[in-house]
């Protein structure tokens, strides 16, 4: 008995001594990466509800210097890098955004969801794939932080792209489906939204993409979000990237054509 209560003992100890559980894995961003991320500005939003997100801001070389009105692209990240370091949001496509920035003169907004929040109305684990009543509150705040660039800098109202991947290709659709009217093109990354409401965004630019062995994300969320557009009149881009799982952005980012053709998209 003596010795079944010791190896119990020890095997409590061993337990209690392992780390907590955390909802998703955290990037722990090197004090190089820092340093070499400087040029994505660190700020932050307050709401009127005394709610706090915050973001990164690329500014496009040369804009002190030029007169004309730029375009925005907004980034949502996925689950993986939400909190609050306002650093692990730039894990995936940072060199794209700096492409996005010098070759193409885009403002480039990266906010970061705080843990346990996400961007879309719905949880993407819900297998309810209605929109919900309300958006989220880290969403309003994005739109929060637009119109508050809008004011500080010249922005192109009609030139404002949402791209975002995982929670983030959620929130993209969700974003789009809540506000037709305000973007001029969306590129959702393997994320999913409502097939039954898609008549205010058929003519909207999009472009999917979606890799077809994600265990994470079922690629038949992309497919039916695709399929539900053209049959609403809609003629939206599709890349289907086979034997690809969840990490679809990194070769959606490498799309050479990907950042021309959102550019030139004119609301």
């Amino acid at each position: 008995m003596r010795a079944i209560l010791l190896f119990a003992a020890v095997v409590f100890a061993l337990l209690a001594a392992r780390p907590a559980f955390s909802e998703q894995p955290k990037t722990d961003a090197s004090q190089d990466d820092k340093v070499k991320d400087a040029d994505f500005q660190s700020r932050e939003f307050k709401s009127a509800d005394g709610e706090t997100l915050r973001y990164r801001l690329l500014v496009p070389a040369g804009y002190e210097a030029s007169t004309a009105a730029h375009p925005l692209l907004i980034f949502l990240h996925g689950a993986g890098e939400r909190g609050t370091d306002n650093q692990a949001q730039l894990t995936h496509g940072k060199e794209m955004m700096r492409s996005a920035a010098k070759d193409f003169g885009c403002f480039v907004l990266v906010p970061q969801c705080p843990t346990g929040s996400i961007w879309a109305g719905r949880h993407w684990t819900d297998p309810n794939r209605s929109l919900s009543e309300k958006s989220s509150v880290p969403m309003d705040m994005v739109l929060g932080v637009v119109e508050q660039l809008k004011k500080d800098y010249r922005i192109d109202a009609k030139r404002l792209y949402l791209m975002g991947l995982s929670m983030g290709g959620f929130g993209t659709w969700d974003a789009i489906q809540r506000h037709p009217e305000m973007f001029a093109a969306a590129v959702p990354i393997c994320g999913g939204g409502d097939s039954k409401q898609v008549a205010a965004i058929a003519k909207l630019p999009i472009w999917v993409f979606h890799g077809d062995a994600d265990t994470v994300v079922p690629v038949r969320l992309s497919r039916e979000m695709v399929e539900a557009l053209k049959a609403a009149g809609g003629s939206p881009r599709y890349t289907e990237y086979p034997g690809i799982g969840h990490n679809s952005w990194a070769p959606a980012f490498k799309e050479p054509e990907l950042l021309k053709w959102l550019t030139a998209q004119k609301r």
